[in-house]
């Protein structure tokens, strides 16, 4: 028997900075993940913008605004959009891994 996977990383805060567009992810481990708002709403992950395509594809939306966040469990975030748009469910692995950081290899598009 392998022993257990390590845990994955949790955001232990979630910073929305509005005057520089982002959210930021303060990780568990420390990583600081700082999310531009056009990009995070580019990466929806929701079947309404990815469709059923075996591979997730980037929107390339702009001047969107981040009005409110709710957590979902202990796994994501669902981000409420001010054009309505609410029902992209982020899970935190799903975040982690588009960490626009350079650290993380930048935005991914």
């Amino acid at each position: 028997m392998s022993p257990p996977a390590p845990p994955f990383p949790e955001p232990v805060e979630a910073r929305h900075e509005k005057g520089a567009r982002r959210l930021v992810l303060t990780w568990d481990d420390g990583h600081v993940s700082p999310f531009p708002l056009d990009y995070l709403r580019s990466w929806c992950p929701c079947a309404t913008c990815q469709g059923h395509a075996p591979e997730a594809k980037y929107l390339d939306l702009e001047n969107q605004e981040l009005v409110h966040i709710d957590g979902v469990g202990n796994y994501a975030l669902a981000l409420n959009w001010a054009d309505g748009h609410n029902t992209g469910i982020y899970s935190f692995r799903l975040l982690r891994h588009l960490c626009p950081c350079d650290a993380c290899g930048g935005e991914k598009r």
